[in-house]
């Protein structure tokens, strides 16, 4: 897939509002796939975009899909050989409900909905508070080093430390893209960074779609128990 715009030869506001449109366009049209977008000014001024990679020696990287190493979006989860360095081995049903209390206090203090809560920690632990990811994020919301003193976790490890960091950072991220669900599950995954870089969309990393995905399910999963009556 390409596309160009024709280039005057004089610089105006106008030309680089256009540029920035196609190549707002083009970054949603392919981000679904993940692809890497590449551009060039040929002779004639026609700026040229492309998500193939070119051969060649003109093109040059715009915008790398490449998720930043040492993300967590970059890593593959679960036990194989190369996932996580501590993947979720506890198995028992009451996993599931062993730390509600803390749950339901960090939903509350953060305001935000218990089964977006629920839903996070079963994708990012299965509910087993010793995971350890192949990039170090830890616990059972997967938080990173980095996070850890900005959220004010005093023990990662510690269930009710973990869930009411991993809870306001999920605030912080609902703050700043004004409440749309979508994109503070994404950017709790591939970071906010990575987010306000691809125009507040979700970014075209595989694993973040997927992330976003599993996410969703679970949430509207546990909102229907929720609301079911008993």
């Amino acid at each position: 897939m390409a596309r160009r715009a024709r280039r005057r030869r004089r610089p105006s506001r106008l030309k680089a509002r256009l540029l920035a449109l196609a190549l707002l366009a083009l970054v949603l049209v392919v981000g679904a796939a993940a692809a890497d977008i590449y551009t060039f000014t040929d002779d004639d001024g026609v700026v040229h975009f492309t998500n193939i990679k070119p051969r060649g020696g003109k093109w040059k990287k715009l915008i790398d899909a490449t998720p930043e190493r040492g993300s967590k979006a970059s890593v593959e989860r679960g036990g194989c050989a190369r996932c996580d360095s501590v993947p979720a081995k506890d198995r028992s049903p009451e996993r599931f409900h062993r730390y509600d209390e803390y749950i339901y206090e960090a939903a509350t203090l953060y305001r935000l909905p218990v089964a977006l809560v629920r839903a996070v920690i079963k994708v990012e632990s299965d509910y087993d508070p010793n995971v350890v990811s192949a990039v170090g994020a830890k616990g059972l919301m997967q938080l990173m080093p980095s996070v850890e003193g900005d959220m004010r976790v005093a023990s990662v490890f510690e269930p009710r430390d973990n869930i009411m960091g991993g809870t306001r950072l999920l605030r912080i991220l609902a703050n700043k893209f004004d409440g749309d669900l979508v994109l503070t599950v994404a950017a709790y995954h591939a970071g906010g960074g990575a987010v306000s870089k691809y125009g507040n969309q979700v970014p075209p990393y595989t694993r973040t779609r997927q992330y976003v995905k599993m996410v969703l399910d679970r949430y509207y999963e546990f909102k229907a128990r929720e609301s079911a009556p008993r």
